[in-house]
């Protein structure tokens, strides 16, 4: 990184960063309360907080939402007429999975091979750390020239909306003119990249039942009615032969003109094993960006470990539907439903209910800030430009922002890149990319005030 001051500034704080990571990292922050404790969660909002009072924050609070957990909210006055800035990030985590899948312990931040390692290392407690970076770097170096606003929100990976409904109900908290998220992630390491499109989602839990309770499979099975079968119909007619998804109704033919992501790389950053074909058609940006796509995220049924020669009764599946801006998340939870119950095999009884949702983003990438950020970033990333790229996953208080704030513009930066494998065992980040983001933040703020 060509040397500047705010640079330099960065690059000595990141000492102080890691150490930071490492406290954020060890609060086991899962939204899920039935799964890790609430209180864990509240640790991590409280970390928040006192981490925006030490920078001078005023209005600090824990803001209480309606899905039962906690954003933290803090505002930094910069000089009288400067335009207002708002940084979000989100200190809840994915579960760790399976904690014997990692190489060291998920809520343990641990350095191996020039990355840090641990669950929400970069999404998104590194987000968090790249704004304190940021701000302490313009603090050292003549002053933060607007005024900023943080929301660090506490139940985006669930899904739940309570952020979403709090800022509806509060319209005036989050008032910005530009609002720059820090959920997203570069297209690879040392690339710097804005996400101008987000897909949108749907989460339902799909429930079958055929008998009033497990049957002798030897007595019972060929005739009696298998809810596991069923289910496993139901979830086999969400994609076509070569793994399209396939909900009836659902527009799955939109193409994708920005960035172009070779199969060659995408095998790669996914580590495709050898030998096994991608699934869908069209191009892997396509796929990613601009088209519908469903996960099966879970089913509960008998493990193989015990399982005893029975008929299923009942089987439970949850499903993630990924949507293109261009498709309402509400209508297609409507043409999911149907479908889901349009090929329930045997009459079976079938429950969809909805578990979470968001709406598809897309950003407006010729305003001034992108502008802005595109100057910043070509100094924080010497001899890159700027690219721009579409996310697959999901920001639902982007779309409520967007509602609110019309005018606002919306910029979503990251350290959520290929190698980083956040939701997976063994999520990490690069502290370089810590660095050159948190620079380029600090840069863009800067000229934006400008």
């Amino acid at each position: 990184m060509s040397s500047n001051p705010v640079a330099e500034t960065v690059a000595s704080l990141l000492p102080r960063a890691k150490a930071e990571l490492t406290e954020l990292v060890a609060f086991r922050s899962v939204a899920d309360f039935e799964q890790f404790p609430k209180s864990e969660s509240e640790a991590a909002a409280s970390w928040v907080a006192d981490a925006l009072r030490a920078e001078g924050f005023v209005d600090v609070a824990l803001l209480d939402t309606p899905d039962g957990t906690q954003s933290v909210y803090g505002y930094l006055p910069g000089p009288e007429g400067a335009k207002t800035v708002l940084l979000y990030a989100h200190y809840d985590v994915q579960p760790p999975l399976d904690e014997t899948g990692w190489d060291t312990p998920p809520f343990e931040l641990t350095e191996r091979d020039g990355r840090w390692y641990g669950r929400g290392a970069a999404d998104c407690k590194g987000g968090v750390i790249m704004h304190l970076l940021a701000l302490r770097a313009l603090k050292a170096n003549g002053g933060v020239p607007v005024n900023v606003k943080v929301i660090v929100e506490g139940s985006e990976e669930q899904g739940t909306g309570g952020l979403e409904r709090y800022a509806e109900q509060h319209p005036d908290l989050l008032t910005a003119d530009t609002i720059v998220i820090g959920d997203a992630g570069n297209f690879r390491v040392g690339l710097p990249t804005v996400t101008t499109i987000l897909r949108g989602m749907t989460l339902v839990r799909v429930s079958v039942d055929t008998l009033a309770g497990n049957l002798h499979s030897g007595q019972f099975g060929g005739a009696a009615p298998d809810a596991l079968a069923a289910l496993i119909r139901v979830l086999d007619s969400l994609r076509a032969e070569d793994g399209s998804t396939t909900v009836d109704g659902l527009d799955a033919s939109a193409t994708w003109n920005g960035l172009e992501y070779t199969e060659e790389q995408f095998r790669a950053d996914a580590k495709v094993l050898e030998g096994v074909e991608l699934t869908g058609s069209g191009s892997v940006a396509d796929r990613l960006w601009a088209r519908p796509a469903v996960t099966v995220m879970g089913i509960d049924c008998p493990p193989v470990v015990g399982a005893t020669p029975s008929v299923q009764a009942a089987a439970r599946a949850l499903i993630s539907l990924r949507v293109p801006p261009g498709v309402d998340a509400t209508e297609a939870t409507k043409l999911l439903t149907a479908h889901i119950e349009a090929h329930t095999p045997w009459g079976a009884r079938v429950k969809v209910e909805q578990i979470g949702q968001g709406q598809p983003f897309r950003a407006d990438p010729t305003s001034p800030a992108y502008r802005a950020m595109a100057e910043a970033m070509a100094v924080a990333y010497p001899g890159e430009t700027m690219q721009y790229a579409g996310q697959g996953g999901s920001i639902p208080l982007c779309n409520t922002l967007a509602g609110l704030y019309p005018q606002a513009e919306i910029l979503l930066i990251g350290l959520s890149e290929p190698e980083a494998q956040i939701h997976a065992v063994n999520e990490s980040v690069s502290p370089e990319e810590l660095e050159r983001l948190s620079v380029a933040e600090a840069l863009f703020l800067r000229n934006y005030a400008s």
